[in-house]
């Protein structure tokens, strides 16, 4: 997959430094797979929630973070859409980052 926005996880774990190593394992992980569908990404990554709108939710660092993306799944493209706190996460709709 190709990730698109490192930069985003760059500037989250600057300001989280304790997210660094785990944002920086997501990112290396999911350049290695090759997901065509939401299933595929499930096999991988049980505890992520498969949203509306191809977005996909990942728990960061034992869920003390979420990351949202949105994959386009024909083009194996994935877009980091969000990082935050359970706290930003919950003021935003998922289905529209």
């Amino acid at each position: 997959m190709r990730v698109i926005v490192k930069k985003s996880l760059r500037l989250f774990w600057e300001s989280h430094p304790d997210t660094e190593e785990p944002l920086l394992a997501w990112y290396r992980e999911v350049e290695l797979e090759d997901w065509d569908t939401p299933a595929k990404v499930k096999a991988k990554y049980g505890n992520a929630s498969i949203v509306g709108g191809n977005r996909v939710v990942f728990n960061i660092k034992g869920n003390d973070y979420r990351l949202v993306v949105k994959i386009n799944y024909p083009y194996r493209v994935v877009y980091v859409r969000f990082v935050g706190t359970h706290t930003e996460y919950d003021s935003i709709n998922v289905e529209q980052v």
